[in-house]
This record gives C-alpha cells, sequence and structure tokens, in this order.
C-alpha cells in the first residue's frame, strides 16, 4: 500500500469512527454523559486502592517492631476500613456503569435500526433489482444491530483502562522508568496481530456475502409458509437441507482456518510477552531485597505493574476492537451513502387539484438500470379525468413498467410524463403518490387486522372511521369481513395468535377495499380480478365506473370482459403501443387485440 493510500486509508477511518460516535451521542446523549464521569471515577479508583494496599503493608511491617500491638493494629484497621470504602465505592460504580452501558447499548441499538428502516424505505426501488444491493444490504443488516453497541461497550473501556492505566504507568515511572517501558512493550506484539486478523475476516466476509446470502435463503425457504406447499409437494425440503449445509459447511471451513492461524500467532507473541513480564517481577523483588524499596512498595509495584498490563490489553484491545468494528460498521455506512436516483425537485410545484387536462405519456423511453434492453420505447398516451384506460399485451411488453414510471418508482430514460402540463420530475414525489391508488398484481398481505389492512390506503382518516366499512362494500369484502370471528378487528393471516387466514380472492377483494378508501384522482388496477371469480368480477367494474367518476383510470388485465368495459385501449408490444382504440374498434381493425380476444372467447362458443 503506497503512502498516500495508506493516509488515505487512515482518514476514512477517522471519518468512519466520528460517524459511528455521532451515532452514539445522537441516540442518547444523557447517557453518554453519565458513562464518562462513571469512566473517570471508575479509573482513578484503582490507583487509590493500591496505595491503601501499600499503607496497609507498611503499617503492618512497621507494627511488628511496635511494643504497643493495639496503636499499631488501629492505623492498620483505619487503612483496610479505607479500602473496604474503595472496594464498595467499585462495587457501587461496576453496578452503575453495567446499567448505563446496558440502557446506551438499548438505545443505540434501537436508532441504528431506525436509520436502518428510514434508508430501507428510501432507496429508489431500482437496487431492489440488482444482486450487489442486495449484499450491502445483507452485510448493512448483519452489522446494524450490534456493531454500534460494542463501540460504545469499547469507548468505556478505552476510557476507562486508559485512565487507570496512565495513573499506574505515572507510579511505575517514579520507580523506574524501564519497568513502564517494558509494560508498554509486552502488549504491543497481541494488538498487532489481533489487528492483522481483523483486516483479513473483513474481507473475507466482504467476499463470502453472497454465499451467506444464500445459505440464508435456503433456510428461508424451508421455514417461510411461502413455499411450503411445494417443498413438500416436489420433496425439495432435503435438497435445500443439504445445499444449505454445503454453504455452511465451506464457510465455517474458511473462517476456522482464519481463526486457527490468528491463535497460533496469539500463541507466539503471548509467550515473549511472558517472559518480559516475569523479568520485571524478578527486577521489582531484586530492589527490594536490595532495600531501595519497602514490601510495601513491592506489593505496590508489583500489582501496579499486573493492573497496568491488563489495563494496556485491555486498552489495546479495546482499540483494536474499535477499529475492527470500524472496519465492519464500512458496510453500513455503504448502505446508508446509497444515493437516490429519483430525486426531489428543489423548487416542487403544487399538483393540479381537480386535474383539467390530465396525465400524457409523451415518446416515454425507459430501460431499467441493470439491464441491457429497452422495457418501454417511443409509448405516447392521455389520460383524461373521468376516463378509463386499459392496458393490454402479453407479459413483459411494458404495461405495468409504464404504472411504476407514473407513480415515480422510476424516471423515464427518455420523454416524459406530465400531469396537466407538469412534469412529474416537478412535483414533490410523496403529493404525487398521495393522488395516485394502485393495486399491484403482487400486492401486500400485511398480517394485521382487517380494519388496518384497509385504513392503511388513506391514513389521514382515523381507524375507525365509517368509510372503511364503504370501502369494503365497494370492493365485495364486506361478506368476508362479517364472516370472521371479530368482524374488522381480526387479524388476517397465520403469523400471529388468533390469525384467520383468507383465500386468494378474499385477499385481493381486501386489497381492492385499499383503493376504494383513497381520496386520489387516479386509480390504476393491475390485475385486480385475477383471483375473482366471473361474478365478482362484474360486479366489481360495474361498482367501479361509479367510483372512477371524475378521476382518471388505469386498468391492466388479461381479461377481455374487463378490458372492453374501458374507454380507450392501448396494446402494448414489446415495448411499443401497437393499437389504440375501443374495444369495437380493435376487434374490427383484425390485429393482435383481435386475435387475442378471440383465443380468450373460443372455448365459451
Amino acid at each position: 500500500m503506497h503512502t498516500d493510500e495508506k493516509e488515505r486509508f487512515k482518514i476514512q477511518n477517522v471519518l468512519r469512527l466520528r460517524r459511528a460516535f455521532r451515532f452514539v451521542w445522537k441516540s442518547g446523549s444523557g447517557w453518554t454523559v453519565a458513562s464518562v464521569i462513571l469512566i473517570v471515577v471508575q479509573g482513578t479508583l484503582p490507583l487509590l486502592s493500591l496505595y491503601l494496599m501499600k499503607l496497609v503493608v507498611d503499617a503492618v511491617a512497621t507494627g511488628l517492631g511496635d511494643t504497643d500491638k493495639r496503636v499499631a493494629f488501629g492505623q492498620v484497621a483505619l487503612f483496610i476500613g479505607l479500602m473496604a470504602a474503595v472496594a464498595l465505592l467499585s462495587a457501587l460504580c461496576r453496578s452503575i456503569a453495567g446499567l448505563v452501558r446496558e440502557a446506551q447499548a438499548q438505545v443505540v441499538t434501537d436508532h441504528m435500526q431506525d436509520i436502518l428502516h428510514a434508508k430501507s424505505i428510501e432507496v429508489d426501488l431500482e437496487y431492489y433489482e440488482n444482486s450487489q444491493y442486495y449484499d450491502t444490504l445483507h452485510r448493512a443488516q448483519r452489522e446494524a444491530p450490534n456493531r454500534p453497541t460494542r463501540i460504545v461497550n469499547g469507548l468505556v473501556q478505552v476510557g476507562q483502562s486508559g485512565i487507570s492505566l496512565l495513573a499506574m504507568a505515572g507510579l511505575l515511572i517514579s520507580f523506574h522508568w524501564f519497568i513502564a517501558a517494558i509494560m508498554f512493550a509486552a502488549a504491543v506484539p497481541g494488538v498487532l496481530v489481533r489487528l492483522r486478523y481483523s483486516g483479513k475476516l473483513y474481507r473475507w466476509q466482504r467476499e463470502r456475502t453472497s454465499a451467506e446470502r444464500r445459505a440464508w435463503y435456503f433456510s428461508w425457504m424451508l421455514t417461510r409458509d411461502m413455499h411450503a406447499k411445494e417443498i413438500r409437494l416436489f420433496d425439495l425440503g432435503p435438497l435445500f437441507m443439504r445445499r444449505f449445509r454445503e454453504l455452511r459447511k465451506q464457510l465455517r471451513r474458511e473462517k476456522l482456518t482464519i481463526a486457527t492461524r490468528r491463535s497460533v500467532a496469539e500463541l507466539v507473541t503471548q509467550a515473549s510477552t511472558t517472559v518480559a513480564v516475569f523479568g520485571s517481577y524478578a527486577f521489582i523483588a531484586y530492589r527490594t531485597v536490595q532495600g531501595s524499596i519497602t514490601l510495601g512498595d513491592l506489593v505496590m509495584y508489583y500489582q501496579a505493574f499486573n493492573r497496568g498490563q491488563g489495563y494496556l490489553r485491555q486498552m489495546l484491545g479495546g482499540l483494536a476492537g474499535l477499529y475492527e468494528d470500524n472496519l465492519f460498521l464500512s458496510s453500513l455506512y455503504e448502505f446508508l451513502d446509497l444515493k437516490q436516483k429519483v430525486v426531489e425537485p428543489p423548487h416542487p410545484r403544487p399538483l393540479p387539484r381537480p386535474m383539467k387536462t390530465g396525465i400524457v405519456f409523451d415518446h416515454v423511453g425507459f430501460r431499467y438500470p441493470a439491464g441491457t434492453r429497452k422495457v418501454l420505447e417511443d409509448v405516447s398516451l392521455t389520460i383524461r379525468p373521468g376516463e378509463v384506460v386499459a392496458l393490454v399485451g402479453e407479459n413483459g411488453s411494458g404495461k405495468t413498467t409504464l404504472v411504476k414510471l407514473l407513480c415515480r418508482l422510476y424516471d423515464p430514460t427518455e420523454g416524459g410524463i406530465t400531469i396537466d402540463g407538469i412534469d412529474l420530475r416537478q412535483l414533490e414525489t410523496t403529493a404525487l403518490r398521495r393522488e395516485i391508488s394502485v393495486i399491484f398484481q403482487d400486492y401486500a398481505q400485511y398480517h394485521l387486522t382487517a380494519r388496518e389492512n384497509i385504513w392503511f390506503g388513506n391514513l389521514d382518516l382515523s381507524p375507525d372511521d365509517e368509510r372503511i366499512a364503504a370501502a369494503a362494500r365497494d370492493a365485495g369484502a364486506e361478506d368476508v369481513i362479517k364472516g370472521l370471528p371479530q368482524g374488522y378487528e381480526t387479524t388476517l393471516g397465520k403469523w400471529f395468535e388468533d390469525g384467520e387466514e383468507l383465500s386468494t380472492g378474499e385477499w385481493q377483494k381486501i386489497a381492492l377495499a385499499r383503493i376504494f378508501i383513497c381520496d386520489s384522482q387516479i386509480i390504476v388496477l393491475d390485475e385486480p380480478t385475477s383471483a375473482l371469480d366471473a361474478q365478482a368480477e362484474y360486479d366489481l367494474f360495474k361498482r367501479s365506473r361509479q367510483l372512477v367518476k371524475d378521476r382518471a383510470a388505469i386498468i391492466i388485465s388479461h381479461r377481455f370482459s374487463t378490458v372492453r368495459m374501458a374507454d380507450s385501449i392501448y396494446v402494448l408490444e414489446n415495448g411499443r403501443i401497437t393499437e389504440r382504440g375501443s374495444h369495437r374498434e380493435l376487434i374490427n381493425r383484425g390485429g393482435l387485440y383481435a386475435r387475442m380476444f378471440e383465443m380468450q372467447a373460443e372455448p365459451y362458443r
């Protein structure tokens, strides 16, 4: 590593550590202040304890020659009493420090989870279509909960040990500078070994993130309900278990190799340290025998050297731990520093309410960031207020992508989308999405109450607003909810106690109710009736025509019984609009739409 690279690496480490300190301070400044005070108190108490021990030993040695043993013992008892008081104070400080450390650790951990959650909902949708993002997210999720807590504990350890070490070093220097030098030199090799192998472990974990995530994926499939049926029907369990074991075995073997080499290196450094330590003990004993120091001094210096070494190891170990935690926290920072591609306008324009001219897609083209081909090319269409537009096409033709662009989950790579002539990129994203009610074909199933499942469609309402029941009626979900044990207060799904599972069609009706409760100007239904029977579908769209009055509506469906109700139909093929018109016009034209309609209608003739 060149000099410039080393300097840059050091600067990055310092900046990362400063950022970690800010996280700790911001999450609980009061706990941090309490920690600092306790560190100072606990750091100075060992020196006082040592000095009192010296006084006890010297008082005992002096008392052996005194004729009045009662007076001599009284002085010894006084010093022992003071030592007991210091020991009690130390125990009290340890108890309080443990409580403060636990509280601070929990506060920091929860704060980091808040930061992680906030970033997860902030990042653009495109990141979820990139495997490298999942590696980054996996590393961040793994490190965020415990690394900041370890940094808190490391800082406490470094601070307390550092203060105690300074006290011990000052005491030893007053005896002989050489002893203090040996104490410091003996602890350094072990720390260097730890730093070296911390870097190796960090690089190994970064390189093996994909393998760890793959193992987690097999575990996730084996334990979640989403794949439970197929795993049993196709007998996939043993295969997935075997693949999980093989991946974990490989990872375990590689990690154990690093740990073994680290242990051998630590053993070698410990041997050299032991020689230096006992040589120092011999020198202190020699000076005592020569009469240069008292017996009390012998005990004090011996204890000072012994404790000083312990404090030095703790402090250097804490610093090495901070370095290690700082390395691993870079994974968290890598996630937190992801930049948004869908950026907010510096001076957003107000969104028209009500819309007057409607939505215009003007020569829109789009390519997914991780993709190589265009998903949409030169797409132009208009959706006016009160108009129902249907998008038809084979899977992969770009229908759902158009909706994602309208919701500004992505920005077009070519052309633009406007509402009443205002480009979507000039609107505040939250305000725009508030005006769009969408149900995608992969709609969410919230394992919460039926009431909450509907209320989530419009959080501006009170959870007990009567419009929740009205939305359930409009979506055909009222009978479903009335049949549940606690009605609207029944928890849906089986993740939690007393939950009630719904059929796919019933879940879809609940999801549709979320749409109908919204007070939005644009409604998007992406395969909204795929799990509904023909009668339920007919009833739904009969009601929907009333609900979309004065609103712009987009319907994506493969069911032509649904599509034919639209005012305008756009046929997409390979990302382009190839046909447009009403149902009758497209049938008369005899193109792709007519052929698709005939194929669907044929079995019913």
